[in-house]
């Protein structure tokens, strides 16, 4: 089983499924993951967890992220994007390229944002998409986001190409539609590239098409981050032979189970867990009070387990 991260290039499209699904059948294995969905007109980085690697999923969802888009104002859509009906037109003759930029930085920082109908977010067990396509508007709640910041790269009115990190969550056509809504004119989002999730970035991303091809040749290892390499700011440990048998059946270990003598004694600190010969097996917490380390996320696995 290959046991790793591939940072895919996600093209028009195609779902993150479509990926998951494609993939499936270049590399011959069923156990790999997305890790955030991006809607099939965007385009960009979507970092795919393969084997053991799948535990990571929710972690690098939960990751900040960057994205490029245009925003086109004095249009206003169904979908928020320029996919969808138009709603409403409104002439943008009358704003400043200064007003823009202002009202456009002033979401950088924390704001309530109302998820678009035309989103995977469940209610009552049903997709909102699947709701909106039946004409159906519900009720939803504002969910706090965070924008870390907006770079404004070229300003052509109606137009405005920026990038934008953002914490998860944060849908960036319901940005786009919001700071319409603020300059009052309107606004829909033209175009989408995710260009990073936490340590992906888009140059290193690779298409489909370019994964089956190294996997002809042999040479997909190269692509594929390791598990570990997720954890490379997190102190290592290596284990005795004690320390091996109780991380291999879960269990908590000591001071004394660790071949270090130096190790992190702080409450809550992380610790990348090797066997002695460097086997990379889990991650543990230090737990000060007791003196203890504590699983977190598990990796090793034993011969048979799946």
């Amino acid at each position: 089983m290959i046991n790793g991260i591939i940072n895919v290039y996600k093209e028009k499209g195609y779902t993150s499924h479509d990926v998951v699904a494609k993939l499936r059948g270049i590399v011959g294995q069923k156990k790999i993951g997305h890790t955030g969905t991006l809607d099939p007109d965007a385009t960009g980085v979507l970092p795919v967890c393969l084997g053991k690697a799948t535990k990571l999923c929710d972690m690098l969802t939960d990751k900040n992220k960057t994205y490029e888009t245009v925003l086109l104002l004095g249009k206003v859509t169904d979908t928020q994007d320029i996919s969808g009906t138009v709603l409403s037109e409104q002439d943008t003759f009358a704003l400043s390229d200064e007003q823009v930029c202002n009202c456009i930085h002033e979401y950088i920082g924390g704001y309530e944002q109302l998820p678009p109908m035309y989103s995977a977010l469940k209610v009552n067990g049903k997709k909102l998409y699947e709701l909106a396509r039946e004409g159906k508007v519900v009720e939803r709640k504002t969910r706090p986001v965070q924008i870390y910041d907006i770079q404004i790269l070229e300003l052509n009115l109606p137009r405005v190409r920026m990038t934008v990190t953002c914490s998860k969550g944060t849908y960036i056509r319901t940005l786009c539609h919001d700071i319409g809504q603020t300059l009052q004119v309107g606004g829909c989002m033209e175009s989408l590239i995710r260009t990073r999730v936490s340590s992906f970035e888009l140059a290193a991303a690779e298409t489909l098409a370019q994964i089956e091809d190294r996997k002809k040749s042999g040479t997909l290892e190269e692509i594929l981050t390791p598990i570990d390499a997720m954890f490379s700011d997190t102190p290592k440990v290596h284990l005795t032979d004690s320390g091996f048998f109780l991380v291999s059946n879960g269990n908590r270990f000591s001071a004394k189970d660790i071949m270090e003598k130096a190790f992190p004694t702080n409450d809550q600190d992380r610790v990348r867990v090797y066997d002695k010969n460097n086997m990379f097996m889990a991650v543990y917490r230090y737990l000060r009070a007791e003196q203890i380390f504590q699983i977190e996320k598990m990796f090793y696995q034993k011969d048979g387990e799946r």
